[in-house]
């Protein structure tokens, strides 16, 4: 049986019953639970589905993927049940009657992938049991760092007004490694090294406890943003990340989409969700960028 998702008793499959029993409740923000043995991308998965009009709440979880993307086109792929890829569908613009949700301004979306990264340390703190030589953190804008090493990445895509018919939709896709041995980790094209919790000693590495924690922090969070109209500052969104923060307080070089560099001090993360730099010339805010933490810092 090679292709028996038991064949690998090291990479049990999800138990999508349990995960939909626990998550999909009434009240809750979760509405469906769909569980892929293979897909191209999740992201790809449910940006269809939001332009096709399903609801908010939206989640899809592939024990595989093939064509799993991050920023910038890169590609994010692991070997089948050997992580968490899953992308959830948020429409954050749209009131909520029963949860007292005002719609949250356009301006404010930049936040959500943000957000998925403090959910994401918050469910591996939880959850993980990582050596106290290993520490997890965020690299902005969307890295998990776990030491020195590149163990989740989040990419964020947003479904325009004039597709979904109403506010923006926003999709929000983690891809977390959990067993990936030294030989299956991807290659970061800014160098930095990935890893897996497994490979940074995690004691906990079964996926079901961990999408659980993900899925409910993320709910957590999006629902204190959402009560706040995406005020950061008043939902405790901003500090939380500040708190988790790999990158304030480090020298970094900041590769700018332009195709140019900002090298200085990371300083904070503003109301906005901008990384500020202080450099030579003054004070930068950066609202997109790759960054690398410089040595010796």
């Amino acid at each position: 049986m090679p292709d028996s998702p038991y064949t690998d008793l090291d990479r049990p499959p999800l138990d999508v019953r349990g995960l939909r029993r626990s998550l999909v409740v009434p009240g809750g923000l979760w509405t469906r639970l769909d569980l892929r043995a293979e897909t191209g991308s999740t992201n790809a998965d449910v940006v269809a589905a939001a332009s096709a009009g399903e609801p908010e709440g939206l989640v899809v979880v592939a024990e595989r993927q093939t064509a799993g993307r991050g920023r910038r086109g890169r590609s994010w792929q692991s070997p089948a049940r050997a992580g968490i890829a899953t992308s959830v569908l948020l429409r954050p613009g749209v009131p909520v009657v029963e949860h007292d949700w005002p719609g949250a301004p356009p301006a404010t979306y930049g936040w959500l992938p943000l957000l998925a990264g403090v959910a994401l340390v918050e469910a591996v703190n939880r959850v993980a049991e990582l050596p106290d030589s290993v520490a997890a953190g965020l690299k902005w804008p969307n890295d998990l760092l776990l030491g020195a090493a590149k163990g989740a990445g989040i990419l964020a895509e947003a479904v325009p007004a004039e597709v979904v018919g109403g506010p923006p939709a926003i999709v929000l896709g983690i891809g977390l490694n959990v067993t990936l041995r030294a030989d299956e980790l991807p290659t970061n094209p800014t160098g930095l090294a990935a890893t897996s919790l497994r490979l940074a000693g995690a004691a906990v590495a079964d996926r079901d406890p961990l999408l659980r924690a993900l899925l409910r922090a993320l709910a957590d969070w999006y629902g204190r943003w959402r009560a706040a109209g995406g005020d950061v500052e008043a939902s405790g969104l901003r500090a939380a990340y500040l708190r988790h923060s790999a990158t304030v307080g480090r020298a970094v070089r900041v590769l700018l989409p332009a195709g140019d560099d900002l090298v200085g001090s990371a300083v904070t993360v503003d109301p906005e969700g901008r990384l500020v730099v202080s450099a030579a010339d003054g004070e930068h805010r950066v609202a997109a960028g790759d960054v690398l933490h410089l040595r010796g810092e």
